[in-house]
């Protein structure tokens, strides 16, 4: 691989040399060096094509759902995003008697293409650098009231904006740690439509027992629609007579395939990233974060797994909050293990001893930037850290009925009834009866309140712990059942008047009042650090960025659009070569192991599938097989889920979704060695619409080539 020498010290580490393959680039300002060696590796479009022309790859690219990443395939507007990131939608459609999850769906109609509430897409318009603008606004305030004054300054623009084009919103953002500021305008979609979906087996192919591993052979795809205003083809909320969406350009499907050293670009929503942080803060990352989640939540998905496989009512109910329960949990594991693994403590203390030095030199930030004062912080911040990571991961996931209502009565839920009147004032809940099981809330409530009691200290425990003790002997399944069957909270489409005597003393409403005290607590004594912490951290991003001011520097990731790119290829591990595809073959030889696995199930269509021998226009061109995830050395993390690979013309060659378990610290470290994401084939994704699914309207639609 090519070393650009000018990337020298661009992952912040002096010990290190950083290689073009890594950094999430921002694309209005894409530094040159960067665009020069994209193309030493096998762009062929021009800077313009891919930020500011009218077919530019960006304008194809979409967040999806604001949590995930997609990409526009058609004239009709239809949208290729990740399985797991269509799965609460394709969840949300599923009734035991017409199982889309499990089962599958296509719909071979524009009628029979189905809405999904709350569900949007956006398109990226514009973005700018605006931190002449914000920082001054900020002078002299503190960073805890910050937020307050962007989001002020961020009405304002938007409202300015709204009445050129109501169209469209902006966002601010703070870029490198709050030392820029970044104004982004988006155009939303707010009707998008399920089109069509694999069935579970191969949608989640591996599941739990293959995530974050390599070799995969996940068909991690879904597809949805872009419905537009008939009149005007720009946003409108979901109606019956809208159309589907006309785009001004879309992303080309290539059948071409791809071979080792090839370039490859990934574009989309990356989440978050901490490659600055101090070597305190991944400390703080390590012990109090991720230990205490694999904790909680290894505890909550045993009782998750067993009833839903137990009942296939509560797998549909349950299985999509199972997915992002696991997902980080595996995610945390594997951070942890990379972290001690590589001694990245060690070395960011190295790097941070190199800066120290050419600080005393330069006296940049000299009285400002002081590493004693950070390391002090963390000390003191670190138990109240693991305590935060412990609530939230009992009472803050909303994975049961009881809590998710508690929280909601407590703050976040829109009053009802006259505002001149408090006696008149309520709150209802909807009836949604059908989202969740008693049975398995009250178990996952009461494991998971008695968990929490073991890991913390007695001065961290919410009232309602006296309460458990006093009138249940201890008991938190009967204090659990008591609430499910007696609180206020449970009553659906009935109002619940806040001034009646009998809401305060509500056994309900008393748990939801505990538990936000506490949280209250909690960010107090983490205030008394977090300021002054993030301050530290903002000046050691600031001095690097001044150290290495000669050479390109990408921002932490923040869920705004960035590219990535690289090149298709494996990885050696302990000098075993990791091979850069997985095959049919290699995903019907799993496949036999489902008695032992039951992950590696599949119906009899997919072995018959996935057993034949020639697989015509899917077959790649040199190894004459069907390919059906390949490896690239892009920088992806969370967030990124579902976005565009590319070619060096601009042509899709599939969907990111995942990373490799042998390099999950890479949100605070890339590993140029060992980092890869994983990809799932577009002809793989093609081969299933066709040969699985018979959609011949949506495979002419692509028109892929």
């Amino acid at each position: 691989m090519k070393k650009l020498l000018i990337f020298l010290f661009t992952f912040h580490f002096s010990l290190f040399t950083a290689y073009a393959d890594e950094g999430m680039w921002t694309l209005y300002n894409l530094p040159d060096a960067v665009y020069e060696q994209m193309k030493q590796y096998g762009f062929q479009l021009s800077k313009e094509q891919l930020y500011q022309s009218n077919d530019a790859v960006k304008n194809a690219v979409v967040n999806f759902g604001g949590f995930c990443s997609g990409v526009v395939v058609s004239p009709d507007g239809l949208v290729f995003t990740n399985h797991h990131c269509g799965f609460d939608a394709i969840r949300q459609h599923s009734t035991v008697e017409h199982d889309y999850m499990l089962n599958g769906f296509y719909a071979k109609s524009f009628e029979e293409e189905l809405p999904n509430e709350d569900l949007f897409v956006s398109f990226m318009i514009e973005q700018k650098d605006v931190t002449d603008q914000i920082v001054p606004a900020l002078k002299d305030i503190k960073r805890n009231k910050q937020g307050a004054i962007v989001d002020s300054i961020e009405n304002a623009w938007q409202k300015e904006i709204r009445q050129k084009d109501s169209t469209l919103r902006v966002e601010i953002k703070p870029f490198y740690e709050g030392n820029k500021y970044y104004c982004t305008t988006y155009r939303d979609f707010n009707d998008v439509r399920l089109v069509f979906t694999v069935p579970k087996s191969m949608g989640k192919f591996g599941g739990e027992t293959d995530n974050w591993m390599w070799p995969r052979q996940t068909c991690d795809y879904s597809v949805f629609r872009i419905y537009a205003d008939p009149k005007t083809n720009g946003p409108a909320n979901y109606s019956k007579d809208n159309v589907p969406y006309h785009p001004q350009s879309w992303a080309p499907v290539s059948l071409q395939g791809y071979k080792p050293g090839d370039f490859c670009m990934i574009m989309g929503y990356p989440g978050s990233t901490s490659r600055y942080l101090s070597s305190y803060g991944i400390q703080e990352r390590r012990d109090a974060i991720n230990a205490p989640r694999v904790q909680v939540r290894e505890v909550k998905q045993k009782v998750m797994l067993r009833h839903m496989r137990a009942s296939e009512a509560v797998r549909i109910m349950y299985e999509s909050k199972y997915a992002g329960s696991s997902n980080y949990w595996k995610n945390s594991i594997g951070m942890n293990k990379c972290i001690d693994s590589i001694a990245l403590i060690q070395q960011k203390q190295q790097y941070e001893a190199k800066i120290r030095q050419w600080q005393d030199q330069t006296g940049y930030l000299k009285g400002e930037l002081d590493f004693d004062k950070l390391a002090k912080l963390y000390q003191q911040r670190m138990k109240l850290t693991r305590v935060r990571t412990l609530f939230r991961e009992t009472f803050f996931s909303f994975d049961d009925q009881l809590t998710t209502r508690a929280w909601r009565s407590n703050w976040g839920m829109k009053v009802q009834g006259p505002e001149n009147k408090p006696q008149k004032q309520y709150i209802t809940f909807d009836d949604n009866s059908k989202e969740w099981d008693e049975a398995t809330d009250c178990e996952l409530l009461s494991t998971l309140i008695s968990n929490y009691r073991q890991q913390v200290d007695s001065e961290y425990l919410p009232d309602f712990y006296q309460t458990v003790d006093k009138k249940f002997h201890g008991d938190y399944v009967a204090y659990v059942n008591a609430l499910y069957k007696k609180s206020v909270l449970m009553k659906s489409d009935k109002p619940i008047y806040f001034n009646k005597k009998s809401y305060k003393k509500d056994l309900g409403v008393q748990y939801g009042l505990a538990i936000s005290e506490l949280l209250a607590k909690i960010n107090a004594d983490l205030g008394q650090f977090s300021n002054d912490i993030a301050e530290q951290e903002k000046l050691l991003c600031a001095a690097v960025l001044r150290m290495e001011q000669d050479m390109p520097n990408y921002s932490d990731a923040n869920f705004t659009l960035r590219m990535t790119y690289g090149q298709i290829g494996e990885y050696t591990l302990g000098g075993r070569p990791s091979g850069y595809y997985t095959t049919a073959r290699s995903l019907w030889e799993k496949m036999q192991k489902a008695d032992d696995n039951f992950e590696y199930f599949a119906e009899p269509v997919m072995h018959e599938l996935m057993a034949q021998k020639d697989f015509g226009k899917y077959a790649d061109s040199l190894t004459k097989t069907m390919q059906l995830c390949f490896l690239s050395n892009n920088d992806i993390t969370g967030g990124n889920s579902g976005s565009p690979i590319f070619n060096g013309k601009g042509e899709l060659l599939g969907l990111a979704f995942d990373g490799n378990w042998d390099s999950l610290a890479s949100d605070i470290f890339f590993d140029r060695q060992l980092a890869r994401t994983i990809n799932v084939d577009v002809r793989y994704m093609l081969f299933m619409m066709d040969k699985w699914g018979h959609a011949d309207r949506l495979l002419q639609e692509i028109n892929a080539r």
